[in-house]
């Protein structure tokens, strides 16, 4: 194994130089039992009892042959989250516990970055579930790279129609616009990847996740590994199952917060506003400006304000027609959320740029 992934930490790097216990790969000290470097898998849960135990055995199932841990940072749920993690902690010692009083997703992959013992270091959510073999290729990609964060396809995967129509709207160039972490494509240098496996020395010199971006914060902060001369790299080799929104109400709670964050975004680093980012926003008003000239139209204003209706009409129109004909292939509840999904995910992202961030808001599952 490259000697490039078995860095020495900073001397700054937060309570964790002085652990007796860090990886001596990582450290630079004794000789290591393994070639391979350790790995730390970090997880930030929160209302997540319907997956969490599935996405943690993902993570212990890994044949990996370094040391393996999985740090779970905790916040403060609404349902069984904090229980089902305790007891997963005590099934498997690999498996560690860190308090994330404020529940946010950058605070508890930060708290847990802090906690970890190893070099590399792979994020996962409690609601993903890694593919076999993840974390021994991602190790592999870094030393075959170069590269300081390297990631790939989040793989949507629903149980019933809606979360079908949900997850095929992701992996669609009508929903979320032709990512490759979201289609596939050849591997690469990227503006940013899903999740990620990091050399932990990057982390440290940048300081971890911008805690400011509730959402949003893995585009962020791939940017500034980007701007600190370092390279993000996609492979379609690695591959995550992402279990999606369960309702229409969750989905546009979801995008919303998407759009409201991804606005914070472009306000700190305008270069990031691409068309592809803008184009919600830009719906999103001509939508409303439509249905707002007809609605006056239809209380007595000018009656030629009638015209905006066309606006609306035809982007319900266009979408219906668009997903009927690209989900072809569904189940037929599946085909026939399509549109409602693709509706919500556009309208509730344009809606939530044009609002902005609202700094109190917190997501119930990161």
């Amino acid at each position: 194994m490259d000697d490039s992934l078995r860095h020495e930490l900073p001397s700054d790097t937060h309570a964790l130089a002085q652990d007796p216990d860090l990886d001596a790969s990582v450290t630079g000290g004794s000789e290591p039992t393994s070639e391979w470097p350790g790995v730390s898998v970090i997880m930030p849960v929160r209302n997540e009892e319907r997956h969490l135990a599935e996405a943690v055995a993902g993570v212990l199932a890994q044949e990996y042959p370094g040391e393996l841990e999985l740090v779970v940072a905790v916040g403060p749920s609404d349902d069984r989250t904090a229980e089902i993690a305790r007891r997963l902690a005590a099934e498997d010692t690999r498996v560690r516990l860190v308090e994330n009083p404020g529940g946010t997703t950058p605070a508890g992959l930060n708290m847990a970055i802090s906690a970890a013992r190893h070099g590399i270091v792979v994020r996962v959510d409690g609601h993903g579930i890694l593919s076999d073999g993840y974390v021994r290729r991602s190790v592999e990609v870094l030393e075959e790279t170069g590269a300081a964060n390297v990631g790939g396809i989040m793989h949507a995967e629903g149980t019933t129609g809606f979360e079908r129509a949900v997850a095929f709207a992701y992996c669609s160039k009508l929903g979320l616009g032709g990512g490759r972490f979201h289609v596939g494509g050849p591997p690469g240098p990227a503006d940013t990847v899903y999740l990620g496996a990091f050399r932990r020395d990057v982390l440290d010199r940048l300081g971890g996740y911008d805690e400011h971006f509730i959402r949003a914060q893995d585009w962020e902060l791939n940017y500034r590994i980007r701007a600190a001369g370092e390279q993000v790299w996609f492979t379609p080799d690695l591959k995550v199952s992402y279990r999606p929104r369960s309702s229409l109400r969750a989905l546009a709670r979801q995008f919303l917060r998407t759009g409201q964050w991804r606005r914070e975004v472009v306000r700190k680093y305008p270069d990031t506003a691409t068309a592809r980012y803008l184009a919600p926003p830009v719906l999103a008003v001509a939508v409303a400006s439509g249905t707002a000239a007809g609605v006056a139209a239809l209380l007595g204003a000018w009656s030629w304000l009638a015209l905006g209706w066309i606006l609306p009409a035809g982007y319900v129109a266009g979408v219906v027609a668009a997903g009927l004909v690209v989900g072809r292939r569904l189940p037929g509840r599946a085909r026939a959320w399509l549109p409602a999904v693709l509706a919500t995910i556009h309208l509730s992202w344009g809606a939530g740029f044009l609002m902005g961030p609202r700094m109190h808001t917190r997501s119930g599952r990161p």
